[in-house]
């Protein structure tokens, strides 16, 4: 589980960082991974069900 949690908060701080990027005009995961766009989608949906992850720790108090 460790693992799991390790990874889904890396996830969240490069969700966090491109959303910093966004702002100012620049889409990370789009410029790293343009050449596969459903990887792009992809990355997308692990950093949306990392925040779910992180939501429920934090409520269920594991």
């Amino acid at each position: 589980m460790k693992f799991l949690y390790n990874l889904t908060w890396v996830l969240l701080v490069v969700g966090g960082l491109n959303w910093l990027f966004e702002a100012v005009g620049f889409n990370l995961i789009t410029e790293l991974f343009s050449s596969m766009p459903s990887f792009v989608d992809t990355v997308y949906w692990l950093v949306g069900l990392s925040a779910l992850y992180h939501i429920y720790l934090r409520f269920t108090g594991k």
